[in-house]
């Protein structure tokens, strides 16, 4: 049974195209050509400056130029980062560079935020990292923010930019998804879920809002074998998460399992 009465929002399928151990651009490019012509709803990056595994000193590309990039060479797929790290540029930067990719994508960017994790990016690249309660504030303090600075651009953006933001601690994250997102995105399974998806409307009634405005996002392993990762689909579907995201690594880019979930999309929703 679902744990979100009255979900309105269509199934869709993300692929998390890790900037990581590619050391030709070439093969991202590629990658984010083929996801296109799969049907994969929407390509998604990182915002980090190492991998986050295997060689922690292989090749690695930068989240927003890559952005940038991948709204000119596609048509149809909606794009951006899972998630970027509101550390790293000033909220109005970011409120600017979000429009100017809007607009060079024709109206497919989803702004994707989060407080940041990863203390070697912050070091390597001079950031102060501070503790996960003042990132997490220093998020509070940017979302508005970044609000703010989007209605004021000249030209405005081509829409309502969707704002995702990810995680899901609590006290904070889940408060900040219910004041500010359009999508939620969980690092969840189907068992950890509803837990969270209760706090979450918990945040909503006190800040007057409709949980079922707000879009579920998770990501599916295919490390357990296709139909393990469909299974999983099936159950988080079930539960009113809509945008199921499988990450795929380079320099290969295996678009197998996203094609597989393609697959199961349109069965499902042909069945509904």
């Amino acid at each position: 049974m679902s744990t979100l009465a009255g979900v309105t929002f269509p199934i869709r399928i993300g692929v998390q195209i890790q900037p990581q151990h590619s050391p030709t651009y070439s093969h991202i490019r590629d990658a984010v050509r083929r996801c296109e012509d799969l049907g994969v709803d929407i390509a998604f990056n990182w915002d980090h400056f190492f991998p986050l595994y295997g060689d922690p000193d292989s090749a690695h590309y930068e989240c927003w130029t890559m952005l940038g990039a991948w709204a000119e060479q596609t048509s149809r797929i909606e794009i951006g980062a899972l998630v970027s790290c509101n550390s790293y540029r000033n909220p109005e930067l970011l409120a600017d560079m979000a429009r100017t990719v809007d607009h060079i994508s024709a109206g497919r960017l989803i702004l994707g935020i989060g407080s940041g994790w990863k203390q070697k990016d912050y070091d390597e690249y001079g950031y102060e990292f501070g503790t996960a309660g003042s990132r997490l504030d220093d998020l509070a303090e940017a979302l508005p923010r970044i609000r703010s600075r989007l209605a004021k651009l000249n030209p405005a953006p081509t829409r309502d930019i969707p704002i995702l933001v990810g995680g899901q601690g609590e006290r904070k994250t889940l408060r900040l998804v219910a004041e500010h997102a359009d999508i939620w995105h969980a690092f969840v399974d189907r068992n950890t879920y509803p837990g969270k998806a209760t706090v979450l409307s918990e945040h909503c009634a006190a800040v007057g809002r409709e949980p079922g405005t707000v879009e579920r996002s998770a990501g599916v392993q295919e490390s357990g074998g296709v139909d393990a990762m469909l299974a999983e689909a099936d159950a988080l579907a079930d539960l009113g998460v809509t945008i199921l995201t499988v990450g795929v690594n380079g320099p290969d880019y295996d678009l197998s399992a996203a094609a597989a979930l393609c697959r199961w999309r349109d069965g499902r929703t042909a069945a509904g």
